[in-house]
């Protein structure tokens, strides 16, 4: 079955973490293994930088008119809906929670993918005027769409206790992610990429955005607290929170073991996982969480927080702690540092579980759903 099928671009060549990530390994991994489709991206503005404009049956999609050119966010919420019409699309796909005003009118199938409802569920983590459009935009989109993709049972849960979404409607798709994972690189390499941004030769990494909800500071405290002699590195995108951790930091004397990246190359990521003796991401709440699967395929052990969807990305061998409590953390790093028999165990049967993303597991999975909403 051949087919037509669009999606909502405008992450895929602006946003350069998770929500982008997810629409460019989406579009990277359904050509590959299905190439007789073709694939229209429509967005209010390219990137090249970020996506390298057309490829071979992915034609650019952006505003026409004048009009639309200068106020794009409305083209994007209403005027694109005329234009996927008159393109003669089979399927639009929503990439990220939502989907265009009125394209329930038109002939085209809709699916949608919601990564979370973290805004509904932890509301005090946004903004009033943000979580109050994400409510009106979510909402009328699970209404509208023909499937729904979840990114974890969690979500899946939610949009049925929010919206109450008919579970039938809701397929549980996990996201894979960059293959840059998928290979180990030498000693030698690790060498250069920790010189390069000059990290010690033996640390625990953790991978976010450095914002409340991450709850890197609990982190930090327990290092500090169980008299951890290992540093923590911090990858991420800085918020006003990165000065509650630098001022608690200042006065534990922790500055010179507490490392903080703000713009590390995509290329040094792989080596980064892989150089650390186990990666933390310990959030109070995440759609899927990234980092987890990154380092199960760079064969780290990783410790996560207990509830949500932490187990369904790391498996049955990762530990999991509740996010609020230091001392659950100080003994699970603990654990892992000092136990090599436990610490081998979660290497082995977290690559094994990584397996269950593999790109290929997702591209069909995604396919075979597209297939059912077309004939439906």
């Amino acid at each position: 079955m051949v087919m037509r099928i669009g999606y909502d671009a405008k992450r895929i060549f602006h946003n350069r973490s998770g929500l982008g990530n997810y629409g460019r390994t989406s579009l990277r991994i359904l050509p590959k293994f299905y190439p007789l489709n073709e694939y229209h991206l429509y967005t209010p503005s390219p990137n090249k930088e970020l996506w390298p404009g057309e490829q071979k049956g992915m034609p650019v999609h952006v505003p026409k008119r004048p009009i639309d050119r200068l106020f794009k966010d409305y083209w994007r919420a209403f005027s694109m809906t005329k234009q996927i019409a008159q393109d003669n699309l089979d399927i639009f796909h929503g990439l990220n929670n939502e989907l265009p005003q009125g394209i329930h009118k038109t002939d085209v199938k809709t699916v949608m993918t919601v990564h979370d409802l973290i805004f509904l569920r932890y509301p005090h983590y946004y903004k009033y005027i943000d979580r109050t459009v994400y409510r009106i935009k979510s909402h009328y989109s699970v209404g509208i769409a023909d499937q729904i993709i979840a990114d974890t049972e969690q979500t899946k849960k939610d949009l049925i206790h929010f919206f109450s979404v008919p579970a039938e409607k809701i397929e549980v798709i996990y996201l894979s992610c960059n293959p840059l994972y998928y290979t180990l690189v030498d000693k030698e390499h690790q060498a250069k990429v920790k010189a390069k941004y000059n990290l010690p030769e033996t640390y625990i990494l953790c991978v976010g955005t450095i914002e409340e909800r991450k709850n890197l500071l609990s982190v930090v405290k327990a290092l500090h607290q169980g008299n951890i002699d290992v540093p923590l590195v911090a990858v991420g995108r800085a918020t006003p929170y990165l000065k509650n951790i630098k001022e608690y930091c200042a006065t534990h004397n922790l500055s010179d073991r507490v490392f903080f990246l703000h713009h590390v190359e995509t290329i040094d990521l792989p080596a980064l996982y892989q150089g650390a003796q186990l990666v933390t991401f310990i959030s109070f709440f995440e759609g899927f969480g990234f980092p987890i699967l990154e380092a199960l395929y760079s064969k780290v052990p990783v410790i996560s927080s207990i509830d949500g969807c932490f187990s369904e990305v790391g498996g049955k061998s990762s530990l999991y702690v509740d996010p609020k409590s230091v001392e659950e953390i100080i003994e699970a790093i603990q654990r892992v540092l000092q136990d090599s028999s436990l610490r081998q165990k979660m290497i082995t049967d977290g690559y094994a579980h990584a397996q269950n993303f593999n790109e290929d597991v997702i591209a069909h999975k995604m396919m075979a759903l597209y297939e059912k909403v077309h004939s439906s």
